[in-house]
């Protein structure tokens, strides 16, 4: 089966970071070649531009495809969406010059003419919206066009607004929230590769499960055991396991992150010992 991946961009090395944290290693050869063979044999990437990547999908030139949400709704893509992903976040904006007296697109009176590669996109918006604009269809930076007279606004993508700022610009709406996502033909659960797109998925959403979750081995005396576990979370129960040589127990349990200080510290002090801490890859539900 076929994978599609950007071949360039803000997404390309974050999706092949992505891809090997699910135990799917491209074997790299030709730096251009744009079918890469990966260590599943039955496997293989896709290098294509990120913004191709539906209409790819959608046609079967690859049976899956990671990509931005943003590409998919301009490319108006019949795709199913099997995975929002956690990298890539960003937004769709509608930006204007600093200068400009209105704070949302409410106080824009008259025609004026928007530059943006999301032609889609900015249409759908500007009928929403009641806009009098005009749709300039560009393919490169869209911050500059505003400062060389080629638009009044613009409609792009936004991650901190740095790049905005120095273009002398400002966001006054969202026009879309975005990120990395996994796609697949409408149809795909009936395709040949649909049993290797689950297992592919199963694994994509249980590595999104172990994000920023933790493992907790420790030992606990037999009589400081209902206090301890009174103060661990879980998924479900902590796992209790009688040691063989002391009158205590192993209790297990996971933690997310940004509770691990406090839940140490309060295990510790209910009676808890030798605490071991340990990262955890996936999580299968």
């Amino acid at each position: 089966m076929k994978i599609a991946v950007p071949n360039k961009g803000r997404l390309q090395q974050p999706t092949l970071n992505f891809i090997q944290s699910l135990g799917i290693r491209p074997l790299m050869g030709e730096d251009r070649a744009l079918i890469v063979p990966t260590n599943w044999e039955d496997v293989q990437l896709v290098l294509v531009r990120t913004e191709d990547i539906p209409s790819i999908v959608e046609a079967g030139a690859a049976d899956i495809g990671i990509t931005g949400y943003d590409y998919v709704v301009e490319a108006r893509a019949r795709v199913a969406t099997l995975a929002h992903l956690d990298f890539g976040k960003a937004k769709i904006v509608f930006a204007v010059p600093q200068d400009w007296s209105v704070s949302s697109v409410e106080d824009i009176r008259g025609e004026i003419r928007i530059a943006t590669k999301y032609v889609n996109l900015a249409q759908d918006y500007v009928n929403r919206k009641g806009l009098n604009a005009k749709i300039v269809k560009i393919s490169g930076a869209a911050e500059a066009m505003p400062s060389l007279g080629a638009a009044d606004a613009i409609i792009d993508v936004m991650s901190t607004g740095t790049t905005l700022r120095l273009h002398g610009l400002k966001a006054i709406d969202t026009v879309l929230e975005t990120g990395a996502v996994v796609v697949a033909r409408e149809d795909w659960l009936s395709s040949p590769e649909a049993e290797t797109i689950n297992m592919i998925i199963t694994l994509v959403k249980g590595t999104l499960a172990a994000r920023n979750k933790k493992m907790l081995f420790m030992n606990v005396p037999d009589d400081r055991l209902n206090d301890v576990l009174s103060v661990l979370p879980a998924m479900k129960s902590p796992t209790v396991t009688r040691l063989a040589k002391e009158n205590a127990w192993e209790v297990i349990t996971v933690v997310d992150e940004s509770e691990l200080a406090r839940v140490i510290f309060s295990a510790k002090s209910k009676g808890a010992s030798d605490i071991v801490v340990v990262d955890i890859e996936k999580v299968i539900r």
